[in-house]
């Protein structure tokens, strides 16, 4: 069977644990897969256990790693205390985690209410900080120094506004203020955020139909012309997670495709796209995309 085809050496991460939330679908799945590959032991957090069973089922069919698999909803401060214990009997250490749960859903700010904006916060800042503190308050203050250890916070393009979901624009920029801050208290373990822009995953087609019709233009509102792909914003998460990122921490890594660089003034790419880094073996192509695609090409050849 095929297997992911990471840029990373082999074994790069023997002998290592990371802790990935939200690891059932989407970008948390994909870097699963990429981070097994090169050699780490997985623990693997979501809410719906099944999913998580899938994953390591089908990571077992190519990589020999232990993978631990836990239940836990974030926004429980007290289970998210149980799940990071949980981790370290299965597991011993937890060299990096990786803060990727998280969800929203689309509405102009004047009809969202208050229940649901907070709802929002708690999975996409409260959620994400909670796990961060577990991990650093039961293993990794108590060996700093020892080994290189990571927390990368998973946000969003939410420069400059984020209209149709300014409840998880609000959180995201929470989240990085946090990363910010986190880097400065909790060093030398390094913490870092990474924002992708609009990525090509399963999540695209959770949304009500209205939203499907926007996200099939938003390739067009990228200098780059295309959308990204979940091993794209992997493969900077690993990067994150390795030695050759030992001096980068408080930082945030955008992964767009240059979408908030884009004016009004200025035409938004050439109409040409660039070739895509497609290294996942399992990724797919979301429901709505494989709509648009379907409908270009009955246009261009009417």
């Amino acid at each position: 069977m095929n297997s992911f085809q990471s840029v990373f050496r082999p074994n790069l991460f023997e002998g290592q644990t990371v802790l990935i939330t939200g690891g059932g679908s989407g970008i948390g799945r994909c870097t699963a897969h990429e981070l097994a590959s090169l050699g780490a032991d997985l623990a693997l957090v979501g809410r719906k256990m099944e999913k998580l069973e899938t994953v390591k089922a089908e990571i077992e069919q190519t990589c020999s790693v232990k993978i631990s698999l836990h239940s836990c909803d974030i926004r429980e401060e007290e289970r998210v205390k149980e799940t990071v214990a949980e981790v370290l009997a299965a597991h011993g250490k937890i060299n990096h985690l990786i803060n990727n749960a998280g969800g929203q859903f689309p509405s102009p700010l004047n009809m969202i209410s208050g229940k649901g904006f907070e709802t929002v916060v708690r999975n996409n800042l409260t959620g994400g900080f909670l796990m961060a503190r577990e991990v650093f308050n039961q293993y990794m203050m108590l060996h700093l120094g020892e080994i290189d250890m990571s927390i990368t916070n998973i946000i969003a393009d939410m420069w400059n506004g984020m209209p149709g979901m300014g409840h998880s624009g609000a959180a995201r920029a929470g989240m990085l203020n946090f990363s910010e801050t986190a880097a400065n208290e909790w060093a030398p373990v390094r913490v870092n955020a990474v924002a992708p822009g609009f990525i090509a995953s399963s999540g695209m087609d959770t949304y009500p139909e209205p939203m499907k019709q926007t996200i099939m233009q938003l390739d067009k509102t990228i200098p780059l012309q295309r959308l990204g792909l979940e091993a794209e914003v992997s493969g900077a998460l690993v990067f994150l997670c390795s030695p050759a990122a030992s001096f980068i921490s408080g930082s945030c890594i955008r992964i767009d495709g240059a979408a908030p660089n884009a004016r009004r003034i200025w035409q938004v790419g050439s109409g040409k796209a660039n070739p895509a880094f497609n290294s996942f073996h399992l990724g797919g192509v979301p429901e709505v995309i494989q709509r648009r695609d379907a409908a270009r090409a009955a246009a261009k050849n009417k």
